[in-house]
């Protein structure tokens, strides 16, 4: 039997078996890497360079961008290199690494999310205290336990896996490594890492999915009952929708691969959840957000005016 020292490195076998897809797919899931960079970094520079987007929601918003872009970086440029060549090989502690990171962005931009709704619930139900309860000093310590909760999830996640024993096939049936692939190649037992991935999957992601619909459900009840002005009626309406489409945009598949973990040799089928929030969802989080919210477009048709028109902008 081979320990897992000896198995020095895998081979994905990334989203399709055909490789007259790959052709089709290569140019694909690049637009999509693209897009997602430019539309989140277009975010990220709105949120730096514009004073009137320097509130929590904003700080909070970048930072789901820098997310974003880190968590599409994890996957996608392997899985294009994939796509070039017939064998898409990697070292034992480069599947450790992405498998970490991976799983690190993903659970902090679940927590990330759950934070975002308690900042609208604070703005929307609570608007005379909003700004005493989110301090700067709050917003980063908040951004602070979100990122620290994914570390230590994707940290354990990684720990268990390297201790399992790898023998026989070395060939990975994903297009990355995570955690569920790994352990159809793994030798011995693997009840305690199932058993860990179902806590983390219902602590972490099914906790906070819950916490944010109840979350929602309280603040639409109130913005029913007691905002009477329309048109704060209708902005919190737009801000909420967003995040809301965001959300289940995100935790849907994510739960739904997660929380049934049974180990085996994934199809075609089961990537789909996966590229859908690793791939999909940073591609449209930017447009979500740009096109329900009259703050971001404003911000980004200045900011596009002096960049373009830089002569005209110090005339006026």
């Amino acid at each position: 039997m081979k320990n897992q020292t000896e198995m020095r490195e895998f081979v994905l076998l990334g989203l399709t078996n055909l490789p007259g897809l790959n052709h089709f797919l290569f140019p694909l899931f690049l637009l999509l890497y693209v897009t997602s960079l430019l539309g989140n970094g277009a975010i990220i520079t709105m949120v730096v360079v514009e004073p009137r987007l320097h509130t929590p929601m904003y700080f909070f918003l970048g930072n789901l961008s820098s997310l974003d872009i880190c968590f599409s970086t994890v996957t996608v440029p392997k899985m294009l290199s994939g796509f070039l060549s017939e064998h898409q090989t990697i070292s034992f502690a480069g599947c450790l690494a992405q498998l970490h990171f991976f799983h690190l962005l993903g659970s902090s931009e679940a927590v990330l999310l759950a934070v975002m709704v308690y900042d609208r619930y604070v703005a929307i139900c609570n608007p005379l205290r909003y700004r005493l309860v989110m301090s700067p000093q709050t917003c980063l310590l908040l951004a602070a336990a979100t990122w620290s909760i994914g570390f230590l999830h994707a940290l354990m996640s990684t720990v268990m896996t390297s201790r399992l024993q790898f023998c026989g096939s070395n060939l990975v049936p994903h297009f990355f490594c995570d955690i569920k692939p790994l352990l159809s190649l793994a030798c011995g037992s693997t009840h305690l890492n199932l058993t860990l991935l179902n806590i983390n999957a219902g602590v972490l992601g099914l906790s906070s999915f819950i916490l944010t619909l109840f979350s929602y459900i309280y603040i639409i009840s109130f913005l029913l009952l007691k905002v009477h002005l329309r048109e704060s009626r209708r902005k919190a309406f737009c801000t909420c929708a967003s995040h809301l489409t965001v959300v289940l945009l995100f935790y849907m598949p994510g739960l739904s691969n997660y929380m049934i973990s049974s180990p085996g040799f994934p199809s075609e089928r089961d990537m789909i959840p996966t590229l859908m929030y690793s791939i999909v969802t940073p591609v449209l989080n930017p447009l979500i957000y740009t096109l329900r919210n009259e703050e971001v477009k404003t911000a980004l048709r200045k900011f596009l005016n002096r960049k373009l028109f830089p002569k005209r902008t110090q005339i006026k």
